[in-house]
């Protein structure tokens, strides 16, 4: 790789989603889910997600290749009642299948108030909140969960056990594109976090990880596993959400399910849980919407714990990091976007331009 590959630089939206879309169909994807899964990517890196963002494209694109994710799964939805449904993932893309999971539940509340999907034989999704927000976006309220391989210790533990396991709740506003919403791992942080900071050689926050002799660490490449989020309230909340997404879809848990870095051509086994709500089933139903923004707005003017600080509501930094990113484009790490170019040069696809009157502000890990 020449100089070129050795700096950080900034790339416009524009430019970067074509660009993934290009690698997704050059590994076999069909246009319609290439366009879903890149256009996913570059939204979750808008909103300053950086770990779930284009980041990961190299890793399904590895899979995908591998074998592991089928890049035209055969998904099947079985009804299995007026406000339930189950859905095979086929171990297509989970950015594919949970959308049309939820696509089902949204369906399922239009016409009888609830609709719960559970999901089976998927892979990694990618950002949560992509799901609350899409049932949020037709004005219904959304949740969505998901878990991962062991990655967390137990609360009072010293080896992994539980996913990082995220959830999304998103309650929809006047504004479809700005819904509240709830977008947290129930780990301290999420592994993909730690996977950047190996990456870039950049050393974790205190509290989030242990090594392998279960002593806390901040070197990314001694990390053995996470902790809990908020000690046993993250672990508890964990364990509960692996039981919705793994054993109620006949699927594995925690320790059971392949590691989403080890062997490429291994299938995850991974299920998901999404369940999209009508509102106007409720008494204040017609009027959520707008209490939410005016209970956002309230929530904002309450006075603040020290000069400085700023009061904000769930969903609040994603879209002020978007407003800031589609001027200034999506940062991207020098090791990233060495990664970009040797995967552009084995697919034969134009590596996205970078914007050239922007130097990249990077986000601290």
């Amino acid at each position: 790789m020449s100089d070129i590959t050795k700096r950080a630089r900034s790339i416009p939206a524009g430019s970067m989603t074509p660009w993934a879309v290009s690698c997704l169909l050059a590994a076999g994807m069909e246009a319609a889910d290439a366009n879903l899964v890149a256009g996913s990517l570059v939204q979750t890196s808008l909103w300053g997600i950086d770990s779930h963002g284009v980041a990961r494209l190299p890793h399904y694109l590895k899979r995908i290749l591998a074998g592991s994710i089928e890049a035209r799964p055969q998904m099947t939805v079985r009804r299995t009642g007026p406000c339930t449904a189950q859905l095979d993932g086929g171990h297509g893309h989970g950015m594919v299948v949970c959308h049309r999971a939820m696509e089902e539940a949204i369906a399922m509340a239009r016409e009888n108030g609830l609709g719960a999907v559970g999901i089976g034989n998927s892979s990694h999704c990618g950002a949560i909140g992509l799901y609350g927000r899409q049932a949020a976006s037709q004005g219904l309220i959304g949740l969505a969960l998901t878990h991962s391989d062991a990655f967390v210790a137990p609360y009072r533990g010293r080896a992994k056990f539980i996913g990082t396991n995220p959830i999304c709740l998103a309650i929809p506003t006047s504004d479809s594109t700005r819904p509240i919403c709830l977008d947290m791992a129930t780990s301290a942080v999420s592994w993909n976090r730690v996977e950047n900071a190996r990456r870039e050689n950049q050393p974790l926050e205190e509290g989030w990880a242990l090594d392998k002799h279960g002593s806390p660490t901040t070197d990314p490449q001694a990390v053995a596993c996470l902790l809990p989020l908020a000690a046993h309230k993250g672990y508890a909340l964990a364990f509960l959400i692996d039981l919705f997404c793994g054993p109620l879809n006949a699927m594995p848990y925690g320790p059971h399910i392949p590691a989403m870095y080890g062997e490429p051509a291994q299938q995850r086994r991974l299920g998901s849980f999404m369940m999209a709500l009508d509102p106007k089933r409720f008494a204040g139903g017609a009027t959520l919407a707008a209490a939410a923004v005016e209970m956002a707005a309230e929530a904002r003017r309450q006075p603040p714990a020290h000069e400085g600080a700023e009061i904000l509501v769930p969903g609040d930094p994603e879209y002020r990091c978007e407003k800031a990113r589609r001027r200034s484009g999506i940062p991207i790490e020098a090791e990233q976007w060495k990664e970009i170019c040797e995967w552009s040069q084995r697919l034969e696809v134009k590596p996205p331009a970078p914007d050239k009157n922007n130097r990249p502000k990077l986000m601290k890990l």
